[in-house]
């Protein structure tokens, strides 16, 4: 097949470089996006002139002709035609003749594929925000529908104070939303044209960029020709975000782990996600949220890949660039179905609030309760801090729990205990007794589950 520019050459492309070079295995994807745009284009070059309407009734019939062919699966793709974009542009040629030669005028490829990841992305970052505002919903459902369960908050995986479930679910709830947000706020940036930016210079044709970037509903256009080929920070920044995104998604799936782990027994993870042993017949394995953990990395070596592939690029563009496409599809591709599994898997979690419950008892919980009761007292926090130290070390020696110690064995460490401690030391009460703006109290947990609600029925 003759090349788009085969008369600058004596000779034909080696097979072994038509394979190297080749793209049209992976961003054949971006066919909808290729055609839309050059639908735009098209449209554009009649209304200035540039083309005549006949010669864009042709192309318009000839592009039609060309998507239902893709869409139906008749269309025959040729790794001799490298990408898309010329693929399409050679079915067009093929179909309509002279008209079809014209719909390259004052465009590139440069400023084709461009264009064609900032429609796809859009598109799709915006498949993953409605995802995403799924997944906030179930987690505030889950969290009302469990407002009576208490659980040990831990840091550094020990025990360390008492939390209502709820409100440790909520953390999560908050995490995803502004993973929402990001992407949000990345779509402001995606939403520029840049065609007509050409392969890096513009054009001397009198072409109208506004006017396609309404038809294709982009909010402005780009306004360095140069800048507008050679940079994919806005797919970068999409990778970007989908890493943190993934994190949060690995922190989650680590916990749902160790919860459902005989040695803690938090949760019962439904048979539907999980997965047996090919030997050990009682095992139970939860491979679904191992995955997930697993994935992350993926999507880290995605972004990681593009930014490599970025880094040393003069201006403006380079071949290296063909690089960018696959991180972006498969990352897609990894965020869209973990999502969907997401969306499924939360619901149908059993929660054990009797283990809970128990393990709330041990470890001595409440210990910060009784540092800030002597505050309370008077006594200043450090000092507060030691005495409490030195009461659990006395629990520890001799088998006891805060609620287990008389009043006089409190008042043996202080006189500034009196027969209100023992308020301060349930689990229950803690919980309640933290009120401050964001706590875990069970009033402030409600409040908080309903105004995430609203926010999110707003949006």
């Amino acid at each position: 097949m003759k090349k788009p520019w085969s008369g600058r050459f004596k000779e034909k492309t080696a097979d072994i470089v038509e394979k190297y070079t080749e793209s049209i295995s992976f961003d054949k994807r971006l066919w909808k996006q290729d055609i839309e745009g050059s639908i735009a284009h098209a449209k554009m070059l009649a209304k200035q002139g540039i083309i005549s309407d006949s010669d864009l009734k042709e192309i318009l019939i000839g592009l039609t002709e060309i998507y239902r062919e893709i869409e139906d699966g008749k269309f025959k793709f040729d790794i001799k035609l490298e990408d898309i974009h010329m693929h399409i542009e050679a079915a067009l040629i093929k179909k309509i003749g002279e008209a079809g030669s014209k719909l390259h005028t004052a465009r590139s490829r440069n400023d084709q594929v461009s264009l064609d990841l900032r429609l796809y992305l859009k598109e799709e970052i915006r498949e993953i925000i409605a995802l995403l505002l799924k997944i906030e919903f179930i987690f505030t459902e889950v969290a009302e529908k469990h407002l009576t369960i208490v659980m040990p908050g831990y840091t550094h995986l020990q025990r360390a104070q008492p939390v209502l479930l709820s409100h440790h679910l909520m953390a999560y709830a908050h995490m995803f939303d502004r993973d929402r947000m990001r992407l949000q706020d990345t779509l402001k940036r995606l939403d520029v044209s840049p065609l007509g930016a050409c392969a890096l210079a513009g054009t001397s044709l009198n072409i109208d960029r506004k006017y396609v970037s309404e038809i294709l509903d982009f909010h402005s256009v780009s306004q360095n020709s140069i800048d507008s080929v050679s940079d994919r920070d806005f797919a970068i920044e999409f990778l970007s975000n989908s890493a943190i995104l993934m994190m949060h998604i690995s922190r989650l799936a680590e916990e749902l782990i160790l919860w459902s782990t005989e040695e803690f027994s938090f949760i019962e993870l439904p048979d539907a996600f999980t997965t047996g042993s090919s030997i050990m017949p009682q095992k139970k394995n939860p491979d679904v949220l191992e995955l997930m953990r697993g994935k992350t990395g993926r999507i880290y070596g995605n972004l990681i890949s593009l930014l490599t592939t970025m880094k040393g690029l003069p201006l403006s563009y380079n071949r290296d660039m063909q690089e960018d496409k696959e991180p972006i599809f498969d990352t897609v591709d990894t965020l869209k179905m973990t999502l969907n599994v997401i969306i499924e898997l939360l619901p149908n979690i059993i929660f054990n609030s009797k283990r809970m419950a128990e393990t709330v008892q041990e470890g001595f919980l409440t210990a910060t309760d009784i540092a800030e009761y002597l505050v309370r007292k008077g006594l200043p926090f450090r000092m507060a801090h030691e005495l409490t130290g030195k009461m659990v070390r006395y629990c520890i020696d001799n088998n006891k729990r805060f609620k287990d110690l008389t009043l006089e064995e409190y008042k043996n460490f202080s006189t500034l205990f009196s027969e209100d401690i023992y308020n301060y030391v349930d689990p229950f009460d803690s919980i309640n007794s933290k009120r401050s703006e964001g706590g875990t109290a069970r009033e402030l947990v409600i409040q908080q589950i309903s105004q995430f609600r609203r926010k999110l029925q707003e949006l």
